[in-house]
């Protein structure tokens, strides 16, 4: 697989990643360590090197599951983890840190981001200067190679970005969340800041396997996706009949027509979760998918049927 520049940095990451939200566990049903380990091993065959985590995932169990499955590899991967938006002051992100390259077994991480912005959650609001400088100073010491932000907005990337040097922006970006174009692209484009696609297939919406009227379990954070729900969900099942004639003259699946079309998007790289292996290696042969001009137009035109309806807030759940 084909890899990309990290913003600024020296560091080749995938266009696919592999995410790693539901290894976690927690705020997902039915997952189990064996499937996960298995799957994040199957990415790593299939070509995808670069895998995304986070300490709030299971608080650190998703990170001990990465260690599990790729420590023999560690040399040829890339790691990417986060400090969640309670961990902003500056010790506490450097023992944040300290715990999550406890937890992949390793001497350093590749990509190190701030998850969500200060005050989110409730959590207390800390001047972003003071966790810049944390940021700085962890990667003076090696323990980590660059610095991303995750759910910034365009004014906190380019307020972050007076401290430091940040290589990466993780926001949630599909066919059918693109609130990041109106945003922070242009910011990123500008500033050579990579954008890592977190939910690129609408936490599977995308991939047409939901029939309308389905219904979450309740402890599955879809369960408040706003995509999943009344009008949005209908207009999403009528984009993707639209899609599928796409999709059949390329012999791929639903997922792999959005994710190509996702990567073919300025800066844009997609961060795939799958449960399973084979799901894993279908992300993989998104890269395979080679969308003219006019495919990717007559996409984006059909994606529109959805967002053009949504409301102006970026966060994709009614939490």
């Amino acid at each position: 697989m084909e890899k990309r520049k990290l913003g600024r940095s020296d560091i080749e990451i995938t266009p696919i990643l592999m995410g790693t939200w539901q290894a976690g566990k927690t705020m997902w049903t039915g997952i189990k360590d064996t499937d996960s380990i298995n799957t994040i091993r199957a990415a790593f065959a299939a070509g995808i090197t670069t895998i995304d985590t986070a300490e709030i995932y299971g608080q650190g169990h998703s990170e001990q599951i990465i260690a599990a499955a790729l420590s023999d590899v560690r040399d040829r991967v890339v790691y990417a983890s986060k400090v969640f938006a309670n961990h902003l002051k500056y010790d506490l992100v450097i023992a944040a840190c300290d715990r999550s390259l406890k937890n992949l077994q390793t001497d350093y991480i590749d990509l190190y981001q701030i998850h969500w912005p200060s005050g989110s959650f409730n959590s207390e609001v800390v001047p972003i200067e003071e966790t810049m400088a944390a940021l700085n100073q962890l990667k003076d010491q090696g323990k980590i190679r660059s610095i991303g932000v995750s759910n910034f907005s365009r004014t906190q990337l380019a307020e972050a970005a007076q401290y430091g040097i940040i290589d990466s922006l993780q926001p949630p970006y599909s066919l059918f969340w693109r609130s990041v174009e109106q945003d922070a692209m242009a910011y990123c484009i500008e500033n050579n800041i990579s954008i890592l696609a977190y939910s690129p297939l609408a936490q599977g919406l995308l991939t047409g396997k939901f029939a309308p009227g389905h219904q979450f379990d309740p402890e599955d954070n879809r369960a408040k996706n706003k995509l999943f729900q009344g009008e949005n969900f209908e207009l999403a099942h009528q984009a993707l009949e639209k899609l599928r004639p796409i999709a059949a003259r390329h012999n791929c699946s639903l997922a792999q027509l959005s994710l190509a079309w996702l990567i073919a998007q300025p800066q844009t790289s997609a961060i795939a979760g799958a449960r399973y292996p084979q799901q894993a290696e279908d992300n993989a042969h998104a890269v395979d998918v080679q969308l003219s001009p006019e495919e990717l137009a007559q996409i984006d035109t059909i994606g529109r049927m959805v967002t053009d309806h949504l409301d102006q807030d970026a966060v994709m759940w009614n939490w």
